[in-house]
Order: structure tokens, then C-alpha cells, then sequence
């Protein structure tokens, strides 16, 4: 499989033997409780540590040599794959967003969309687990146009870094690590793993071991070199064994091979589905086509006795670099996508993140990516989140300029951090008679929360209706009896904002196919600010202070109704006559009315353990000179699925100067799990007393009061041993 050029990033600051019986329970289940090394931490007392600078005893593979930021990283060795224990896995790179349900399920899907992403080596700024500082990063947010995700590189095993599972997860789709060999060294541990059915389940385990701790989904199975006989005939019984594991232990798992080596050991990139490469499809999930395909090559898998029933299962491969002789490839790639489908295959694209390595003004990435995906669209097959109320979107694409919080800036610096991308919206550009046009794209200038809002605008002609209805979302959630659906927006002048809702009767859904579903508009009217339900919803969110934005609330009583699209009406206000507009969707958020509460739960369980000590450049007031940092892992307790994210604080109870009253809370930085590294925090010298503070961010917007947030000081001294 070609790559892009192998690189390294450059370091940037932060955002803010097991055998396989050691995997019991499937995923879903209640993991063990990661708080066990806690329990000699006792509640209300402070951690005491001595100063001193000793090298890091973290492992350097999981955390940074310099910042002790934990980051992600694959496997480059047998030994390192043979050898893995859950038990010493990086606990920051475990995906904390379970896999959200869709519709259609990717089972009833006939034609999937595969993206591998394969970016310069991989493990670049996404390696950072809790973000990095970054002006210009890459990041995917097509998501509901795409079913499965691979992350690709040249290590032997490719563990997804947990920001993709994350974000991917959050919208549906399926996360495959990369399991490859290649050339004379891939021969060679070919030959040891695939000698005797002991060694390849061995592998196998591990694989699955693997894939279960850190919460993706499979794996892509890539031999890039010759195999000897024996070898060749264990293949498929390994491959057999690894998706039979996998479908055990990890619920919607999919193991798919790579088109490389033939039934005798050839390797040879047939760019297809025949006899001499069916054993090995026969054993997985399915086949990943080579790039150098050409319509006749379609054409007789197509019609292949193998492939019948199992279309679904052969993703064609499209290498959007177009190396080679390939159909397509660039910014037309739909070209290849238009074949494809022609002949009802699944389509696998291959590096996308073209449109970001090739063009050198990354100002332009997202006008760039936007297009790339709008060339596909016609050939693509959107999904739908359908999990449960609440559906919440602030349309943060995981990176942006700034922080925002309610529509003010938290922090004032780049980032990247695709755990924090929320669902995503449909983005697309069409034009209307008489040279309108509407316009949907993600937008950093300025947000309610998160990075970027999302900016619809165009020009309404005079010729045109003065309406125009811009679809949001895809969606499939069942209504509650009563349903609140707020929206936050900034407009342009001459122009009035409403919602447009399509819904569709719950019963119909269970009978026919989704896409044949007859829905019905419903134009709900906003609610006056002193409505019961405004007033409730707005005291529960405390001081909102829109700062230019636009709140406004409706309620639905559809009982036995689903929603099934979303949309923002834009009406030309006045006389007929050419409109340009803009408007800028903060945040939609569609709850059940019953919930309306602050939930009980209180931030329990908090400790401080794996503490490392180190000189920093002086960034403490009043001081120029090397200040004293503080590296540290906090644990806590608390219900993930109400949270949007954790504010991470400190403050100085007490220094070596009496006379220092203690300071005001400090922000850290953001926590997307119960689980947070502080890095490089600039602290006054020894003795001192500081404590760490976690308040809880619920999605919902609600405000916790503080006696619900998590605390814990930390009291430390110098080392008299010198």
C-alpha cells in the first residue's frame, strides 16, 4: 500500500503474557475501575510530596520525554506486540466515546465508504491525547458521508490514536488499526508467526487484546510481501481466527484484508476479487482493493459467483494521490466514485488528507476539504445519528483559533483536539435561480462554544421565494412526549431566522426502509422569554450574557414521532430584492422537557498520583527566572455521558511568604474523560500548599454548583537530602 513520506512533528505545547482470557467481558460492560490506585490516597486529606528532580519514571513511548504529555504511538516490533499487557497500556489512549448508534446500522448498508487515512507516517499532532497548540492542523469532519474509518501507517501495529476513535465514534462510524508487514523484514516475521497455528493465534490474541483496551473497532490486515507455503496456508486460518475473536469480544468489529499476496504466495496486487485471492476474503469481513483498477476489472467482480451476496463486503480502493495508473484520483476523485457505484461495490479512499499535504496555504484547508467532499457527495450515502435524547451540537470541528464559552473567548490560542469535535453537520454549496446561493461551512472567526460556529450564507435573489430552508441535520430520534429545542444564532441585518423540523410517524419506522419514510414539516413557532419551560431552561444554565448571540427556545408535544431532519429557515424581510445574508448557528439543542434538572452526582473519588517535578522557563508573576513545574495525573469519578467536557483549575492555598493571601482558581485546561494530565504548571517554590479543582461541564449547559465539583490539594517541600 503506498504512503505518503515518512515524518516526525515537532513537539508543541498542550491544548489547556496475557492470553486472550484476560479480555472476559465485552465491550459495553463495565470496565474495571481505574480509581484502585487511589485507595492509600485518603478522601479530604492532602497528597505530600518532596521536590525532586529526578528523570521521569513514565514510560517514554506513552509520554513525552520533555512535558510528560501523554500521546499515542503504534508497535514496530514482534517482541513489542508478543510482549503487550493491557496492564502497562496507555491509559490516556483509550477511547472514551462508545460507538453511537446510526441508521441505517452499517449491516443494512449496501455500499459503504471506507476512509484510510494515511498523513506523512502518521502520529503527528493527533498523537497528543489531550490536544496540542497548533495553527494549521488537519482534522475530518465529513463524517455522516463515511461508514468506516482505518488509521494507517507503516508501524507493524497502528493503534488509532484515541482523538479519531473519538470523534468517528461519536458519529457512528467504525475505527480499524492497521496491522502490516512488508519486504524482506515482513517475510521474515511472516515466517515466525504464521509457521503453526500457536503462533498465529498468539498474534491474533494480542491483536484483539489491543483493539478491546483501547476501544476501536478492527483491523485492516495488510501482507505486502511473498510468503512461503506454509505460510500462505495458515494465512486464512489466521485471518478466520482473528475476525471470529474479534466478533466475540468487540461488538461491530470488522476484520478486512488488504489486496496484496495471491493463494500461492505471490505478491501480486490483482486490483480485484478473483480466484487467487478469494480464500483470504472468504476468512474476514472483507476485501480492500489495490488502486489500479479499471472498469472491466469491476465489471467481472460484478459478475463473480464469489462476490455474490458479498458486494458490500469488497471496497474498492481510490488513491486520491492518483499514483499510478488510476481512474480518477484528486480533485477527481468522483470519477472513481461514480464507477464504483455504478457497479454497486463499496468504495475504500485512500488518503484524503491530500488536500491538506499538497497545498501549501493551509488558510485554505477547510475551502479545500469542503470541495473535495462536495465533488463526492452525489456518490456518497449519508447516515443518521440515532441515539437517544438529548441531541446536542455546537458544531466544534475538534480545532479552531480560539475557545469559546458561551460566546466568549476561554482561551486565546490555536488548538487541536478531535476529542472535543462535536456532531457534525452537513456542509454543502448550491446555487438558486437568478445567481443565489446558500452556502454551508464550519466557521472559527467566531462560535458559542467550542472552536468554529457554523456559518450559513448566500444571496436570496429577488426572483427567488423569500425563504430559504438550509438542512442541518440528517438525523433519526425518537421525540420525547415533550421536547425543548433551543437555538443559539447571530444574523445579519434583513433577515428573519426560524426552525423547520421534519418528522415521521415511529411506527413507520420499524416497517419499511428508512430512506422510503414519509416525513412532515413542522414549523414550530419560538416561545416569549417568560414562558414557563424559557424561564426554567434559562435559570438552570445560570448567567448566559449572549454577547451578541440569539437564544431562542420552542417546544414540540409529538408523542410518537422521529425526527428526521433539521433545519434553519432564512426569510428575506421587505420588498423583493436581491439579499445577502449570513448566519452564524451557535448551538442546537433538542432535550426532553422532563429532564430539565441538574443531576445529583457529585465529583467523587479525585487523587493525584504520578508525579514528576521539573525546571521551567519563569511564567509565574513577577518572575524571570527558571520557576518550578508541576507535572501530575488526576483521577476522578463521574458519570460520562452528562458531561461535554471537565474545566481543569488550581490555585495557591499557601506559600512560603505568610503574608501571600491564597490565589483565585487558575484554568488549566479541558478534560474529555475522567482522566487528565496536568503538564508544565508554573508553581511558587517550596514550601507550598496549591489544590486542583475539577468542575463538571454538562452537555445540556446546566450549572453545577460548585460543592459538586472534585478537589484535591497537594502540600509539597524541598529535599532536605541534598
Amino acid at each position: 500500500m503506498a504512503s505518503a513520506e515518512n515524518n516526525v512533528a515537532p513537539r508543541k505545547k498542550r491544548e489547556g503474557g496475557e492470553d486472550i482470557s484476560g479480555v472476559d467481558e465485552k465491550r459495553g460492560r463495565t470496565e474495571p475501575d481505574r480509581l484502585e490506585s487511589c485507595l492509600d490516597q485518603p478522601v479530604d486529606s492532602s497528597v505530600l510530596e518532596v521536590v525532586k528532580f529526578t528523570p521521569s519514571p513514565l514510560p517514554a513511548k506513552h509520554y513525552d520525554a520533555d512535558t510528560t504529555e501523554p500521546i499515542s504511538c503504534g508497535l514496530c516490533t514482534m517482541e513489542e506486540l508478543l510482549s503487550w499487557k493491557r496492564s502497562e497500556a496507555n491509559p490516556f489512549n483509550v477511547s472514551v466515546v462508545p460507538l453511537a448508534a446510526r441508521e441505517p446500522p452499517l449491516a443494512s448498508t449496501p455500499r459503504r465508504t471506507l476512509v484510510s487515512h494515511d498523513m506523512m507516517g502518521g502520529y503527528l499532532d493527533d498523537r497528543f491525547v489531550q490536544g496540542t497548540n497548533t495553527e494549521a492542523p488537519y482534522a475530518f469532519y465529513h463524517w455522516q458521508y463515511i461508514d468506516i474509518f482505518n488509521y494507517f501507517s507503516h508501524h507493524l501495529v497502528t493503534i488509532p490514536p484515541a482523538v479519531w476513535t473519538n470523534a468517528a465514534h461519536r458519529h457512528g462510524v467504525i475505527v480499524l488499526g492497521t496491522f502490516i508487514t512488508e519486504w524482506t523484514p515482513g517475510a521474515a516475521m511472516c515466517e515466525a508467526f504464521l509457521k503453526d497455528e500457536e503462533s498465529y493465534r498468539a498474534v491474533a490474541d494480542k491483536l484483539v487484546q489491543i483493539s478491546h483496551c483501547h476501544g476501536f473497532d478492527g483491523w485492516l490486515v495488510n501482507i505486502e510481501n511473498v510468503l512461503s507455503k506454509e505460510a500462505v496456508k495458515n494465512t486464512p486460518l489466521f485471518l478466520r481466527y482473528l475476525t471470529d475473536q474479534m466478533h466475540e469480544r468487540v461488538p461491530n468489529s470488522l476484520v478486512l484484508w488488504y489486496d496484496s499476496v495471491l493463494d500461492s504466495g505471490e505478491l501480486k496486487w490483482q486490483n480485484e476479487l478473483n480466484q487467487s485471492n478469494r480464500m483470504f476474503f472468504d476468512a474476514c469481513d472483507g476485501l480492500f482493493t489495490n488502486y489500479n483498477w479499471t472498469e472491466q476489472n469491476l465489471e467481472v467482480m460484478k459478475e463473480d459467483s464469489g462476490a455474490q451476496g458479498r458486494q458490500a463486503d469488497i471496497y474498492v480502493g481510490v488513491d486520491v494521490f492518483a499514483r499510478g495508473h488510476v481512474v480518477g484520483g484528486m480533485f477527481e476523485t468522483n470519477k472513481a466514485l461514480e464507477l464504483i457505484r455504478r457497479h454497486n461495490f463499496s468504495a475504500a479512499i485512500f488518503a484524503p488528507g491530500w488536500v491538506y499535504e499538497t497545498h501549501e496555504d493551509k488558510s485554505k484547508f477547510r475551502k479545500n476539504q469542503d470541495k473535495f467532499w462536495g465533488l463526492l457527495s452525489d456518490y456518497l450515502y449519508i447516515h443518521r445519528p440515532a441515539s437517544p435524547l438529548p441531541f446536542i451540537s455546537s458544531f466544534c470541528q475538534g480545532f479552531g483559533k480560539a475557545i469559546y464559552w458561551r460566546g466568549q473567548q476561554e482561551t486565546k490560542r490555536s488548538w487541536f483536539n478531535l476529542t472535543a469535535q462535536e456532531i457534525q453537520p452537513l456542509y454543502y454549496h448550491v446555487d438558486l435561480v437568478a445567481q443565489g446561493w446558500l452556502r454551508s461551512c464550519g466557521c472559527p472567526e467566531d462560535a458559542w462554544n467550542g472552536g468554529c460556529s457554523l456559518l450559513l450564507d448566500g444571496l436570496i435573489p429577488a426572483a427567488h421565494s423569500p425563504s430559504l430552508c438550509a438542512k442541518i441535520f440528517s438525523l433519526h430520534v425518537p421525540l420525547a412526549p415533550k421536547t425543548l429545542v433551543t437555538l443559539v444564532y447571530k444574523a445579519s441585518a434583513g433577515v428573519t431566522v426560524s426552525l423547520e423540523l421534519m418528522t415521521a410517524d415511529a411506527s413507520q419506522c420499524k416497517n419499511i426502509d428508512v430512506q422510503e419514510i414519509q416525513s412532515t414539516s413542522v414549523l414550530p413557532e419560538f416561545l416569549d422569554d417568560g414562558h414557563d419551560v424559557v424561564r426554567h431552561f434559562t435559570q438552570l444554565c445560570g448567567n448566559l450574557s449572549p454577547q451578541g448571540w440569539t437564544l431562542r427556545c420552542t417546544q414540540l408535544e409529538l408523542s410518537g414521532c422521529v425526527l428526521r431532519e433539521v433545519c434553519v429557515r432564512i426569510h428575506r424581510d421587505g420588498e423583493p430584492q436581491d439579499r445577502p445574508f449570513s448566519c452564524r448557528i451557535g448551538e442546537i439543542m433538542i432535550l426532553d422537557v422532563a429532564s430539565l434538572q441538574v443531576p445529583p452526582e457529585l465529583v467523587h473519588g479525585m487523587c493525584i498520583e504520578d508525579v514528576v517535578w521539573l525546571h521551567g522557563a519563569g511564567t509565574l508573576q513577577d518572575s524571570s527566572s527558571p520557576c518550578l513545574h508541576l507535572n501530575a495525573t488526576l483521577r476522578w469519578d463521574y458519570p460520562a455521558e452528562l458531561v461535554r467536557h471537565f474545566r481543569v483549575y488550581w490555585r495557591r492555598l499557601r506559600g512560603p511568604d505568610p503574608r501571600i493571601p491564597p490565589g483565585q482558581l487558575a484554568l488549566v485546561g479541558r478534560a474529555y474523560s475522567n482522566l487528565f494530565r496536568v503538564t508544565e504548571l508554573a508553581i511558587p517554590d517550596p514550601p507550598g500548599l496549591l489544590e486542583l479543582v475539577v468542575e463538571p461541564v454538562l452537555r445540556k449547559g446546566f450549572t453545577i454548583p460548585e460543592s459538586h465539583w472534585g478537589r484535591r490539594s497537594l502540600s509539597y517541600t524541598e529535599d532536605v537530602t541534598e
